[in-house]
């Protein structure tokens, strides 16, 4: 698996409209599947007179956490095209809601799918797409003595402090992209006294 994945870098959105009907899609940026359906009720609130809201997600850089719900319409029409756009985009870590509110005149089921993935591509259209790496946490602890040779490792390109601690013996905790995680793995190892936090 590769350590990059491509998500959007902040709130978007789109407005559609259909014979009278006008689908309102939404697109964010989430971390957690949790977050993504905090979303979800945050506009099933605000928008609690629409006839639908329908969304889709997917959250994790190796797209397998993902999730739709057609919210009333028929099954497949609503929650599928929107996922279908998240994945033609070739996007993780983001929710979109698209809120229906019914014109009047019927769509059908075809109508309803082109309705709905329009409405989700526009968002995402809308969106500044970004590319991100997927990061891994290293925690390790070390003597004092050996203070030198790791602070030499944490001025490295692309490794991050995330956290530290320094006592008789001393622990800190390195964030590095994942594909770089076994290298600075070894080269810890190789220091007298590291011992690495499984």
């Amino acid at each position: 698996m590769a350590d990059t994945y491509r998500t959007i870098a902040a709130p978007s959105e789109a407005i559609f409209k259909e014979k009278m009907s006008k689908f309102l899609a939404f697109a964010h940026p989430v971390v957690t599947a949790q977050e993504a359906k905090d979303i979800v009720a945050h506009y099933r609130k605000k928008y609690f007179d629409a006839r639908h809201v329908c969304w889709a997600y997917m959250v994790g850089a190796d797209r397998t956490d993902f999730l739709s719900s057609d919210n009333g319409e028929p099954s497949g029409t609503a929650g599928k095209p929107i996922l279908g756009q998240i994945n033609s985009f070739e996007l993780t870590d983001v929710v979109i809601v698209v809120v229906r509110y019914f014109g009047g005149i019927k769509l059908g089921t075809s109508g309803l799918i082109v309705a709905y993935r329009e409405a989700a591509r526009m968002a995402l259209t809308e969106a500044e797409i970004v590319e991100r790496h997927v990061m891994e946490s290293i925690p390790f602890t070390f003597p004092y003595l050996a203070m030198n040779d790791v602070m030499k490792l944490t001025k490295a390109s692309g490794v991050e402090v995330a956290a530290q601690e320094f006592d008789n013996s001393c622990s800190m905790t390195l964030r590095v992209r994942a594909d770089d995680a076994p290298a600075l793995r070894a080269r810890l190892a190789d220091i007298d006294g590291v011992t690495i936090n499984l």
